[in-house]
């Protein structure tokens, strides 16, 4: 997919207006929402859900420049798909401090713990997720983690055949969290390019070295929603 430019952000009042887009997007992003235990959500982002979070983003904070605007493309672009890729924000849902006290000093290293699992068997092969370096700069901490993290997994030829065939699985192995959701072909699809171009490109020449600065004190939020649905979605 083509990365977003400032042509593609409307400004605040043409976007104010776009009441319909806000509803399409919201019911899209629940399609692409994968739980994972009690706590942990996966949303695996794509175009669309990428410039209505750099809407949403300019429509909080008032960003009217042309170079506030760069900044947000900056961040989020590297969250929309290439070939062999799929990027994902991850939360941990906690609702109260005591949660927050609870589980964060706990899951610190989370952000490596997360698992695509391709096929079923002792011919099943992992896919273990990464993160960017200047994300991981921003966000990871040695005594508490942060409730949102942007994972990256990268797919070989071979692996893009395997998630297509099924089963798939995603699941975390964090030593203090411990959980897994199985799919199917039936189910994946929304988070998935659809795109024949892009379920079969190969990920490996254009490596995994991109700019993720993010602004520090600054952190995506998402409603809880059900889990990743039918095909549509991408």
């Amino acid at each position: 997919m083509s990365k977003l430019t400032l042509t593609d952000i409307a400004d605040l009042r043409e976007y104010e207006r776009r009441a319909e887009f806000r509803n399409e997007v919201i019911a899209l992003k629940k399609r692409r929402r994968i739980h994972v235990g009690p706590v942990v959500t996966l949303l695996f982002e794509n175009r669309t859900t990428i410039r209505f979070q750099i809407q949403e983003m300019a429509r909080a904070e008032k960003i009217l420049s042309d170079e506030g605007i760069q900044t947000e493309l900056d961040i989020y672009n590297p969250l929309i798909l290439e070939p062999g890729n799929l990027a994902a924000t991850m939360f941990i849902e906690l609702t109260t401090d005591a949660e927050m006290r609870d589980w964060l000093p706990k899951l610190v290293g989370i952000e490596r713990h997360v698992v695509l699992r391709l096929g079923a068997g002792d011919g099943a092969v992992d896919v273990r997720c990464t993160v960017d370096p200047d994300h991981e700069k921003q966000l990871t901490r040695e005594e508490v983690t942060a409730a949102v993290h942007y994972v990256h997994f990268e797919l070989t030829p071979d692996q893009v055949e395997a998630f297509g065939a099924g089963p798939v699985t995603l699941l975390v192995d964090h030593p203090a969290y411990a959980h897994e959701t199985p799919s199917t072909p039936t189910t994946w699809p929304s988070c998935w390019p659809t795109s024949p171009a892009e379920r079969c490109g190969h990920p490996g020449a254009r490596g995994h070295t991109r700019p993720f600065a993010r602004p520090a004190g600054r952190v995506q939020t998402s409603p809880p929603g059900p889990a990743c649905g039918p095909p549509g979605g991408a």
